[in-house]
């Protein structure tokens, strides 16, 4: 669903704009320390800003609101002094969410921002405003407009507002796709958005049907969507600048609902795999992105999708699969499927694709989230470089992630007396990530190659700063900032 709030910037006093864009809100930016700003507006106040920041103990912590109300012209209006800490990127995103929070229900704000980030900024108060909801609207609508004064000049702050509002409608694109029911979502349902999705941002599509999957050999998207009355696809979306000196492949894991297939997951671990295509999600949001991100290398998106249901043609803990190029697979447990359909896609993407590097995101391994909770992505790597530029991404974006181990000590966990390899370890070795991921290496070649299991952060129980209830995007961000720097 669209994010309705509108962004824009002006010029003048705060307190003389206010009252020309008829605002409700008015809101001062307050740096770490607490340091009282130079605002116009306290001329209005019977009281200091430092009298009101004491008050209240404020410490101009990102996020942090103080509120009081001032007369301007015939109206009362809010004011807030809102906390951007150091202004850091992470900061300025954090004290854009919390402005758009708190301006729900409201027509108009008008708030001045101070020098740092401001793509950041405007990013945090627009995916703040987001939200996914199937009938009724919301009691207290989004902040209509966000009306910006800043003292980066006209050109510079709308190209600023531009970006953000770039990866944000990416990330809300994102957002959309996982949250939307399965009772609609099927893999045909997927790659009719792609199409839309090329169609509207000038990008090329080819979907394969599961009589072209099986024509060519897509061995674990057949076998993940047999039990499906609503068979797999794979989709294909490419982007190409012109002149482009590198290529890229993201695949993204396309699950559009997993019930763990005849190794049924119980009633309360399905309630969410609505969102098991997250990462598949991610990768149609970034491609719809790069076109108007400007970014200058060549970009090929896979997205494996199939359904994994259980019945009578499902698949069975000790079938074989022959993936795309021949190699086998021994399915010992049929809620392992992400990585068989994945394992498709990368095995596709080094014979014919020809990439310089790889990169996959799936919500793969419960394992993931335990080891690093609802904060982090696992990534892993086998290239340095990489990793070092997907974690930099990640943190410019505040999408983070943290390096694990392709330990090959792990190895043995996935031998298989009948396939090359078996879809889960063995009891004894653990590592339940490390050994998935070590599974989807099989398949990659020599390519650098990075995997991002993001089954924690993919999703979220409640709303904080910039997230909100319910599927996050998480990688769009942090891919759209890795490909714009390469």
């Amino acid at each position: 669903m669209p994010v309705e709030t509108q962004l824009r910037s002006v010029a003048g006093l705060l307190s003389q704009v206010a009252v020309e864009q008829e605002a409700e809100v008015l809101a001062v930016p307050v740096g770490s320390g607490p340091v009282a700003p130079a605002a116009e507006i306290a001329g209005a106040l019977p009281f200091t800003l430092d009298e009101l920041l004491a008050l209240h103990e404020a410490k101009g912590e990102p996020g942090e609101i103080v509120a009081t109300q001032v007369r301007l012209g015939e109206q009362i209006r809010e004011l807030l002094l809102y906390g951007v800490g150091d202004a850091s990127p992470s900061a300025m995103r954090r004290a854009g969410a919390a402005l758009a929070r708190r301006g729900k229900g409201r027509t108009t704000m008008v708030a001045g921002v101070p020098a740092g980030d401001l793509a950041a900024f405007a990013e945090g108060a627009l995916l703040a405003s987001y939200e996914f909801k199937i009938g009724a609207p919301a009691k207290k609508r989004a902040l209509g407009t966000l009306v910006i004064m800043t003292e980066a000049g006209p050109e510079a702050a709308a190209a600023a507002l531009e970006r953000g509002t770039i990866v944000a409608q990416a990330t809300a694109l994102a957002r959309d796709l996982a949250n939307t029911p399965s009772v609609d979502k099927c893999p045909a349902w997927l790659a009719e958005r792609a199409l839309k999705l090329a169609a509207d941002h000038d990008l090329t599509a080819r979907v394969r049907d599961e009589g072209e999957l099986l024509a060519e050999g897509f061995g674990g998207l057949i076998a993940v969507g047999s039990g499906s009355s609503r068979p797999p696809r794979l989709i294909e979306l490419s982007y190409d600048p012109g002149n482009a000196t590198k290529h890229v492949v993201l695949v993204g894991k396309g699950i559009t609902f997993d019930t763990g297939g005849l190794s049924l997951k119980p009633n309360e671990g399905m309630k969410a795999m609505k969102t098991d295509m997250a990462g598949g999600g991610v990768v149609m949001a970034v491609m719809s992105a790069l076109r108007s991100a400007g970014v200058g290398v060549r970009v090929t998106g896979l997205i494996a999708a199939a359904e994994n249901m259980p019945s009578g043609s499902a698949m069975r803990p000790s079938d074989v699969i022959e993936h795309y190029g021949g190699k086998t697979s021994e399915v010992l447990n049929t809620d392992a499927e992400g990585r068989l359909v994945l394992a498709d896609a990368l095995a596709y993407a080094d014979a014919v694709l020809e990439p310089d590097v790889v990169v996959d995101i799936a919500t793969l391994t419960g394992a993931a989230k335990v080891a690093l909770g609802l904060k982090h992505g696992a990534l892993f790597a086998t290239d340095d470089a990489l990793a070092e530029a997907l974690t930099d991404a990640g943190r410019e974006s505040g999408e983070l992630l943290w390096r694990m181990p392709l330990v090959d000590d792990y190895r043995p966990a996935i031998e298989s007396d009948v396939a090359d390899v078996a879809n889960i370890g063995r009891l004894g070795f653990g590592a339940g990530s490390i050994t998935a991921a070590l599974f989807l290496r099989e398949f990659v070649g020599d390519r650098p190659w990075a995997h991002l299991d993001v089954a924690g952060p993919a999703r979220s129980t409640s709303d904080e700063a910039d997230i909100s209830k319910g599927a996050t995007g998480f990688g769009t961000r942090l891919l759209l900032e890795w490909l714009a720097a390469l």
